[in-house]
């Protein structure tokens, strides 16, 4: 094609024409072609297990292929009821459930339910980016604010976070066990964050992603779950990704009062009108089978992770905070103040690839991630050559 096409960008919206390139992207491109250990996405290396695979294909074959329940298959929603039932040790309504097209697709539909043109949301930052440029594109504003870094890892200031609220507020976006921190709110803090969202009138939407890789007591981090109220304003916002090794199938839920179910199944209908029937069967599966398999990625992740901080403590040069959750470790370099250009140089001398802290909003400049959800001697071959290129200056 041929002409000046400038005219076609200009007439966009603006919310669309401004929504921010992502910088982890950007890593991945540039070391995609350089043959770079890929730690800079947040997957695992596991495939999805033979039982959920087999599972899907057997509903395929078996000619599951037509429209399905917008709100989700009941068995599929009754398997997430009884799952958090095992989980949280008290008793869920299937009717709390909403099967989503991806979990970027459940923070759409509550960012669709909760803010709009003139809104604003509340984002801790380091943060997945992703939830602040829905946020832009839905209309919203969302304000980032950064969370502090000190000799005790990484904590909320709920004072600064109680500053930035303005009558425009609705909602406030809080990811526990955190990407790309690691960071892990105590019951404590979630008890704070609920005080206040109640004070000021807000709604939580709570991103529980990467709560059964925890690293502490029990099964699972803490949860809203554990502390709220029936009528709070509380979305709860999941996916089938990391638990059970499907990030390329595309299938999340949102858990809400079933008082708002009608509002979710008429977002979900306006926007991609349900989720595979053949996928939910494979979502059915993994609930009720996959435990095994979520405790072998656990078990993965807890040796990976102390190799790798291991090996980064080892250079004499690197800042972190020991994550308590998730699978990323988030850390700073001694005399590294360009991390996009130190993210490109791993990639070009040490053939690893990571993911500059610029793309996780204020407060993570200065770092970089990496995702350590991989096999154990491939993270400590990628933090032995870290090291080497760290240790040169």
């Amino acid at each position: 094609m041929t002409g000046n096409v400038a005219p076609l960008i200009k007439a966009l919206r603006a919310e669309a024409r401004e929504a921010p390139e992502s910088g982890i992207v950007e890593a991945m491109n540039y070391g995609r072609g350089r043959g770079a250990m890929g730690l800079w996405a947040g997957e695992g290396d596991l495939p999805t297990p033979a039982f959920i695979a087999e599972e899907a294909a057997r509903a395929l074959a078996a000619g599951e292929t037509f429209y399905t329940w917008q709100r989700g298959h009941p068995k599929l929603r009754q398997a997430l009821a009884d799952y958090h039932d095992r989980l949280y040790d008290r008793a869920f309504d299937p009717e709390e459930f909403y099967v989503t097209g991806s979990g970027m697709q459940a923070i759409q539909i509550a960012l669709a339910m909760t803010t709009g043109a003139g809104t604003e949301m509340i984002i801790p930052t380091p943060a997945w980016p992703n939830a602040a440029a829905a946020c832009g594109v839905a209309g919203a504003r969302p304000v980032c604010v950064p969370m502090m870094f000190g000799n005790d890892g990484w904590s909320l200031d709920l004072d600064r976070l109680s500053a930035a609220m303005t009558p425009r507020t609705r909602a406030l976006f809080v990811v526990t066990p955190s990407n790309p921190t690691g960071w892990t709110a105590t019951r404590q803090e979630l008890m704070a964050l609920l005080a206040l969202a109640r004070a000021h009138g807000l709604w939580i939407i709570a991103d529980e992603t990467y709560a059964r890789f925890w690293y502490g007591e029990g099964p699972r981090a803490p949860s809203f779950f554990d502390i709220m109220n029936p009528d709070d304003r509380i979305i709860f916002v999941n996916t089938f990704s990391k638990n059970w090794a499907m990030t390329g199938w595309r299938m999340g839920w949102i858990a809400v009062h079933p008082s708002l179910g009608q509002a979710v199944e008429n977002l979900i209908q306006y926007s991609t009108s349900g989720v595979a029937q053949f996928m939910q069967r494979a979502g059915i599966v993994a609930l009720e089978q996959g435990e095994p398999f979520i405790a072998q990625q656990i078990a993965r992740a807890r040796q990976s992770r102390d190799l790798i901080c291991e090996a980064l403590a080892r250079t004499g040069r690197c800042r972190f905070a020991k994550p308590m959750g998730a699978f990323y470790v988030f850390f700073k370099v001694d005399g590294e103040t360009d991390t996009r250009r130190l993210v490109f140089r791993l990639i070009d001398q040490a053939q690893v690839g990571l993911a500059p802290g610029s793309a996780f909003g204020p407060g993570g400049e200065e770092f970089v991630r990496l995702c350590f959800a991989r096999d154990p001697a491939q993270i400590r071959d990628a933090g032995e050559r870290i090291a080497a290129v760290l240790q040169k200056g």
